[in-house]
């Protein structure tokens, strides 16, 4: 989502009033929630992040949004005044019966939550990435509130509490807050919940500490640890530039795995084109950094 929030250029809640799958749609903007303001009715009509690695058919990318009502959308200025979302896939959050399905790490990985709680927290982090100021305070509160709990799982009872921390948890990445490495390292440690152990993985690129880095190499290490969080803390450990840690990866390389990773999903599903390295490729990667 990095890239969808920073290349944009606004931020809307709009309603959509006709598709086309093919050439776009057309919405009306509900208002401006970040960045140039928009209003009325404005064409949607292309991509500004746009990778395929294949096509079905001979058939191209489509618009999906029949049978969506109220959608928040990142737009980009596409040609004449006209605007373009990130991908068929990602790029905007529908709404349905009051509940938002919004995008903080990746579209396979949607935290369902409402507009109170997506409309200023999705603000701060577009907001963050385009060098304008946000309400830390509401931020803050929210971050400190949702990780004062153990980690939620994804089940019936605890499904809130588990999107507000995914949602947390993400907004530390984004906005690389300060003042949670101890809460972090709890989370880090859940190895009952995937998305928890992934998204704390993340937020701790705003943490470059000898804590942080044994926290990572820890999860590296660990046998009972997917492939998936392994790639995600590599990739932390890669902001950092631990060079004292060349020895440690160099040998975890010897073992490491080579399967193939990934987000899962059906093949015909066009986000199966999002790559994700092995763990060996991964550390390989990193070491040559270093």
């Amino acid at each position: 989502m990095d890239k969808v929030i920073s290349q944009a250029d606004c931020f809307v809640l709009a309603r959509v009033k006709s598709v086309d799958a093919d050439k776009g749609i057309t919405i009306n903007v509900i208002k401006t929630i970040g960045g140039e303001k928009v209003s009325g009715d404005i064409k949607v009509s292309g991509f500004y992040l746009l990778h395929l690695c294949s096509t079905s058919a001979g058939e191209g990318p489509e618009f999906h949004f029949k049978g969506i009502d109220s959608c928040y959308f990142f737009l980009k200025k596409n040609k004449g005044e006209q605007y373009a979302i990130a991908t068929p896939t990602t790029g905007f959050a529908w709404v349905k019966n009051g509940i938002v399905a919004g995008t903080y790490r990746h579209s396979y990985h949607q935290a369902r939550t409402t507009a109170n709680v997506y409309e200023p927290t999705m603000q701060a982090i577009f907001n963050n990435y385009h060098n304008l100021p946000y309400d830390t305070k509401y931020i803050n509160d929210f971050v400190t509130k949702n990780l004062a709990t153990k980690p939620a799982g994804p089940t019936p009872d605890e499904m809130q509490n588990f999107y507000n921390q995914h949602i947390a948890l993400e907004c530390i990445y984004h906005l690389r807050l300060k003042g949670y490495e101890k809460q972090l390292a709890v989370f880090v440690k859940a190895n009952y919940s995937f998305h928890a152990q992934a998204s704390a993985a993340r937020a701790l690129i705003a943490y470059n500490t000898s804590q942080s880095k044994s926290e990572l190499m820890g999860l590296v290490a660990d046998k009972e640890t997917s492939d998936f969080i392994k790639v995600i803390a590599l990739w932390t450990l890669e902001s950092y530039k631990p060079v004292e840690l060349k020895t440690q990866l160099v040998a975890l390389s010897k073992k490491a795995s080579t399967e193939e990773n990934g987000f899962g999903g059906d093949i015909m599903d066009s986000r199966v084109c999002t790559h994700m390295p092995t763990v060996k490729e991964a550390i390989d990667t990193l070491i040559k950094t270093i």
